[in-house]
């Protein structure tokens, strides 16, 4: 049963839910939230106006609707903030004065955040998070409202347009709330506390996010997007009227509010303190999630469950790693059929390359169109592992166009890489529509292509007059290109010549449509994941690009995004903003280890174990094992959380034990694998119940039950070619190792302080030599790169 003193009931199961706010039962309709969507949303209110002035000496007015007085110092800060903005920026509101200006501007406008820039012109008095609203929230005796998002979610911004940028609603929120906006991408420790609060209040989250909370921050209410008003969406109750009765409530109930405000609390410490740490688990826990996973594949379409489809990048990777030692074809079929249909359908953007952020049905067709770097990072990777495997070309061809998509459109004149692309785009109506500027209706492309390249075009991506998607089309790989050439009497390699020129056209044409909206903050966590694939690619595609790519993200993190040993998380504008959290850390150096091993410059390893220092001392639990989400420095929040969940992401816990294990490797330090086998015993519960929740987690167990191989090759002299061995570790999907090149003289001295291993390695007979080794024991030194792929080639079948 229900917790009746507050309660958001579970979404999407069925069309009617209930909310129970201390007693008053409210109806409404079954709602969406990004990511918690089942079906293609419907069509948004007309979008936010824009203002574009090239000059300009705007008004900044001295109260919000309600009467909240802003204060002259507030006034002339924002004002200099406004003053200070590049002639091309963009007022994102409906309320628009004659000469173009914003009518409202709110203390978002000091931000750096580009999802907290989208609501600086609101009439909603927004604070960013901190300190001083908390204050005022006590000062004022108000609840606070607590908004979380994202800058390109969808449903975000149709709660922004709907109720943020309403008069009524807004002059309402200011009259009783102190409202706050955090950016989840940039503060995930605050997104994942309350996150936990709204899904045991409601049984499921999503974004936009919205809590009331106590001053002290205690959450009393809790749930995801609201429609404005009574009957919108068919909603029974809209978000004026739940704001209503929480303004009640907390003016007249308000003992019981903060009583069962501090019981969620209770039981989130409880929740969190529930860990209790075990054995190291064996393979048993892995063949469990084979067994789980082989139930719920899709034989037809792929991927797990129904939809909504999620490319989970982390389980296929398990998959791929059990079939290497246990020989299962099944866990390898599973992997692979799931990446080639997705690669197939209309969730990978055929046109521009990289994968959507997730497919709406179960064919992997209509997918939420916004693109994050995260996904393609992973993907990319997992692609690759496949296209080592199988040595199927189409593999790489996926690795190939979502580098070079991130390469060309998402990178920063820094050499950063920008976050994420808005699932919505203007269209030439004039409104804004999810997926407009990635379809296309037959009209726009016979404009483009002449006939046989059209009728080439349809053919493969099927395209027909009606359309799959809003009656316009979503390309996807409806047939098999030898179908599509025998068809049109040409080989394959013609087929895909004209194909590929033919979407070239598109793209360029693409170009000229109003793009949908880019988030330019760089993350260094997600940078780290797309250090790891550039990396990884340069090794295995010999793209030499590819690791300058990885090598200039990685300089520019630590560059810019350091204050001594600490790392910043978010970066935009030269400004570094917010201390960095443990998927940061872990992220960040298992992409500089990836990045050692693709060019074996001693400074990626050392920046690593610095790193790993820091996590040490910073985020360690000592009682129990494992690594907190934030800093023992950090701010504390209502739960200091310990993350193990590999969803979207890796948890940084799974990360994290997978480089002490490389790391181990790497410089024979046993202090490595001891909190390895200390965070696998924390962990050791979640791992064992055969749950389908850590396949990262039991990734880096795969490593540690294995014998990873150290492999080290010498040369006398710097302009000796490594290729031939490079080609054949290139061909060999080996993921548990420690790899590294290095020339005889003075750069291998210093990377044996480093690295213990490689002293007194040498190039035998003045030629490349190959050093394979396990646990410091050696084969005999090569210099056949023949002899050399048959010795990374062994494999350790997994043990009893």
């Amino acid at each position: 049963m229900m917790d009746s003193r507050l309660m958001i009931g579970q979404q999407g199961r069925q069309r009617g839910w209930l909310i129970l706010v201390f007693g008053f039962v409210l109806t409404a309709s079954s709602l969406p939230g990004c990511n918690n969507s089942t079906e293609a949303p419907e069509v948004a209110p007309e979008p936010v106006s824009a203002a574009v002035v090239a000059h300009r000496d705007w008004a900044v007015p001295d109260m919000a609707p309600g009467g909240v007085a802003f204060g002259s110092e507030l006034v002339s800060a924002l004002k200099n903030a406004l003053d200070t903005k590049p002639a091309e920026y963009v007022a994102r509101t409906h309320h628009l004065n004659d000469d173009g200006s914003p009518k409202y501007t709110n203390r978002l406008i000091l931000e750096t955040s580009p999802y907290l820039l989208q609501h600086a012109h609101n009439p909603v008095n927004w604070n960013a998070w901190g300190e001083e609203a908390f204050a005022t929230a006590r000062e004022l005796d108000r609840p606070i409202l607590l908004s979380i998002g994202y800058s390109t979610c969808h449903w975000c911004h149709v709660m922004e347009r709907e109720s943020f940028e309403d008069i009524e609603i807004a002059t309402f929120m200011n009259e009783n709330f102190i409202c706050i906006k955090v950016d989840r991408e940039e503060r995930p420790d605050i997104d994942g506390v309350y996150m936990d609060a709204v899904r045991m209040l409601t049984g499921r989250g999503g974004w936009p996010m919205t809590t009331a909370l106590t001053p002290d921050g205690e959450v009393f209410f809790g749930g995801t997007y609201f429609p404005p008003r009574d009957g919108v969406r068919g909603s029974r109750v809209g978000f004026l009227t739940i704001l209503g009765q929480l303004a009640y409530k907390y003016a007249n109930e308000r003992d019981g509010l903060l009583a069962s405000a501090a019981e969620l609390t209770t039981r989130m410490r409880n929740t969190s303190a529930r860990q209790r740490p075990g054995d190291v688990p064996g393979v048993e826990a892995i063949d469990s999630v084979h067994e789980r996973l082989s139930r719920s594949f899709d034989e037809i379409y792929g991927g797990f469950g129904r939809a909504p489809k999620f490319p989970r990048s982390v389980t296929v990777d398990l998959l791929m790693r059990y079939h290497r030692r246990s020989g299962n074809d099944q866990a390898l079929h599973m992997a692979v059929y799931t990446l080639e249909r997705m690669a197939a359908g209309g969730m990978y953007d055929h046109v521009g390359g990289g994968f959507h952020r997730y497919s709406t049905d179960a064919r992997w067709l209509v997918p939420h169109f916004e693109k994050m770097l995260y996904d393609n990072a992973q993907l990319a990777v997992s692609y690759l592992e496949a296209y080592q495997i199988t040595g199927e070309e189409n593999h790489a061809r996926v690795v190939i166009e979502i580098l070079d998509y991130v390469a060309r459109e998402m990178t920063s004149p820094e050499g950063g890489f920008y976050s994420a692309t808005d699932a919505d785009s203007p269209t030439p109506a004039g409104h804004e529509e999810e997926g407009w500027f990635f379809t296309w209706t037959p009209a726009e492309l016979a404009a483009i292509l002449d006939a046989s390249d059209l009728d080439l075009i349809r053919d493969r991506y099927g395209v027909t007059d009606r359309g799959n998607f809003e009656n316009r089309n979503i390309l996807y790989a409806k047939r098999k290109l030898e179908h599509v050439a025998s068809d049109a009497g040409m080989t394959v390699a013609a087929a895909r010549d004209r194909l590929d020129a033919a979407r070239k056209k598109l793209y360029d044409e693409r170009l000229l449509r109003p793009p949908p909206g880019k988030d330019t903050k760089v993350l260094t966590a997600w940078n780290g994941l797309m250090i790891s694939a550039f990396a990884r690619a340069s090794l295995v595609l010999d793209r030499t690009d590819y690791r300058e790519r990885a090598e200039t993200a990685a300089a520019f993190i630590l560059d810019e995004m350091r204050d001594g040993a600490r790392l910043y998380r978010s970066w935009r504008g030269g400004q570094a903003r917010h201390w960095g959290v443990l998927d940061d850390y872990a992220f960040f150096a298992a992409g500089l280890l990836d990045l050692f091993e693709a060019t074996g410059n001693a400074r990626w390893l050392a920046a690593a174990i610095e790193l790993e220092d820091v996590l040490g001392s910073q985020f360690w639990d000592g009682n129990k094992g494992g690594y907190f989400l934030t800093a023992a420095a950090a701010e504390e929040l209502l739960v200091r959380d310990k993350p193990s969940y590999d969803g979207a992401e890796p948890s940084g816990n799974s990360v994290a034990i997978l480089n002490l294990l490389r790391l181990y490797e790497f410089t024979s330090d046993e202090q490595y694998l001891a909190l390895a086998e200390g965070a696998f015993r924390a962990f050791s519960s979640s791992m064992s119940r055969g749950g389908t929740g850590l396949p990262k987690m039991l990734s880096a167990l795969d490593y540690y039950l294995d014998t990873p191989k150290e492999i080290v090759l010498v040369r006398s002299h710097p302009e000796d070619d490594f290729g031939p061995f490079l080609a054949r570790l290139a061909d060999t999907y080996l993921p548990n190792r420690a790899f590294m090149t290095v020339t005889e003289g003075d750069e291998l001295d210093a990377l044996s302080k480093l690295v213990p291993l490689v002293e007194g390695k040498r190039a035998l007979d003045d030629q490349i030599t190959a050093y394979v080794c396990e646990r410091n024991v050696c084969e005999l030194p090569t210099n056949d790169p023949d002899v050399f792929a048959k010795q990374i080639a062994k494999v350790a079948p997994y043990g009893p």
